[in-house]
């Protein structure tokens, strides 16, 4: 299984971004996704998951300002994160069971 994230960057304050994770080594189409993510000194949060037939769900700090979406013809998993706040800066990890990617940092900052 490998895991590959990539989108991550600085950003404003109210901007967006778009991360996406490239799977492999696994039917991808018929398991789900999880994004998590882990702010400096803090342990792991929930952001969102995507089951294989698109059914979602949102941590609550995000719930409202993200989607989540999968492209089974590419093996990825999207994460959208409008209105960004500086308490969103964190790596933001894709996972599957006990695979995670290498993270990709998102930094809010003016």
């Amino acid at each position: 299984v490998q895991l590959v994230e990539s989108g991550g960057g600085l950003v404003q304050p109210g901007g967006s971004l778009r991360l996406s994770c490239a799977a492999s080594g696994f039917t991808f189409k018929d398991t789900y996704m999880t994004w998590v993510r882990q702010a400096p000194g803090k342990g792991r949060e929930l952001v969102a998951v995507i089951g294989h037939l698109g059914t979602t769900l949102y941590g609550d700090s995000v719930k409202g300002r993200s989607t989540i979406s999968r492209d089974n013809a590419t093996n990825t998993v999207h994460l959208q994160i409008n209105n960004l706040k500086p308490e969103d800066t964190a790596i933001y990890y894709c996972n599957l069971n006990m695979y995670w990617g290498q993270g990709t940092q998102v930094t809010v900052s003016s």
